[in-house]
């Protein structure tokens, strides 16, 4: 079975390796209800035990997806995390947008309001069909996300949200709460106005980036808050190299820079002389540093499932990451995996 760590100071243990379900949501691509069941299915069967889905993928329809999966299991046995930050309001017809193909007929709203958050907490529960949520992330806080409009949003969701996740955590109804975004530094900013368990980070520490270790990570493990590593590949990339004939490698949700296509290329030169895949390399880096305790990739068939952690477990050579580091691909300071270390088995 996977190896578990501990998320902060709560008692929820999760497997090294997560299922990320924002494909449920029907990403770039429509998928079958019977893919999404058959892939949680083979997930539990290999030990994986930690889901992670969002009322904005698909505006409602991963959250559905996975509370149908997950359904039959008895609850102690996996931990679920979802979102909140945005409202979904009905509309006459449902259109591909955001990414989603075929979509649930809703409209998301970001309300980061105490009620807001009450509300969006209640309709997910309804959605999953589920008794618990374990970990609720405050969904794509951060300037990034908003520009100018942060400032005002940032006041709303650390006065009112973080209010009611922190009421919903005390009185028992979730076990951990965090952020779930795609910058650390509204994390930081963050940490200044309470306690959060955890946060989801989607692709800011991985084998591209690792501004994170100069301030953020460090904070985290003095404050004992966990990084669940989201996005392992930055959006592609780190899965499919950039050799393939025809691809255009994505990063950060757009087309590669040159920048990034010829650092890529690097690596993949190094995962070559060693003999290692590219994909395997970015899913093992992060859990060397001891504040991450997960990494979770998107994950939208049993085959895919199968292969993530035949890459999860596959052996890398310690001197493969001494010479990324040697290359300055990596930072100097950054953690590197032991020999076999984050394998599940």
């Amino acid at each position: 079975m996977f190896k578990k760590r501990q998320i902060g100071k709560t008692n929820l243990q999760v497997t090294e390796l997560g299922f990320g379900a924002a494909t449920f949501g029907n990403l770039y691509r429509p998928m079958p209800d019977s893919a999404a069941q058959e892939s949680i299915t083979k997930a539990m069967e290999l030990g994986l035990n930690q889901f992670d889905t969002a009322p904005y993928y698909g505006f409602g329809l991963s959250e559905r997806r996975v509370g149908n999966a997950l359904r039959q299991y008895d609850a102690n046995g996996y931990i679920l995390s979802t979102k909140v930050g945005r409202i979904l309001e009905p509309c006459a017809k449902a259109e591909d947008k955001y990414g989603f193909c075929s979509p649930m007929p809703f409209e998301p709203k970001y309300d980061y309001s105490y009620d807001g958050i009450m509300r969006s907490f209640e309709h997910s529960i309804q959605r999953l069909g589920l008794s618990k949520i374990d970990i609720l992330y405050m969904h794509d806080i951060g300037r990034a996300t908003h520009g100018d409009d942060h400032d005002r949003l940032f006041k709303i969701a650390m006065e009112g949200g973080y209010k009611a996740m922190d009421e919903l955590r005390s009185q028992g109804l979730v076990s951990a709460i965090g952020l779930g975004v795609n910058e650390y530094e509204v994390c930081e900013q963050a940490m200044g106005h309470g306690y959060f368990d955890c946060f989801l980070l989607a692709g800011r520490y991985t084998l591209l980036e690792q501004k994170a270790l100069d301030t953020f990570l460090p904070r985290c493990l003095k404050e004992n808050s966990s990084i669940i590593l989201g996005g392992p590949y930055n959006s592609g990339i780190l899965a499919t190299g950039v050799r393939r004939k025809g691809l255009v490698p994505h990063y950060n949700y757009e087309p590669a820079s040159p920048d990034i296509i010829n650092l890529v290329s690097r690596i993949e030169d190094i995962c070559q002389e060693f003999n290692v895949s590219l994909a395997a390399a970015a899913l093992q880096f992060p859990l060397a540093h001891s504040a991450v305790v997960s990494t979770i990739p998107g994950l939208s068939s049993p085959e895919r499932v199968e292969s993530t952690v035949t890459q999860f477990n596959e052996k890398i050579p310690h001197e493969f990451w001494q010479r990324l580091q040697e290359s300055n691909i990596l930072h100097p300071e950054a953690p590197l995996p032991l020999p076999n270390e984050g394998k599940g088995k």
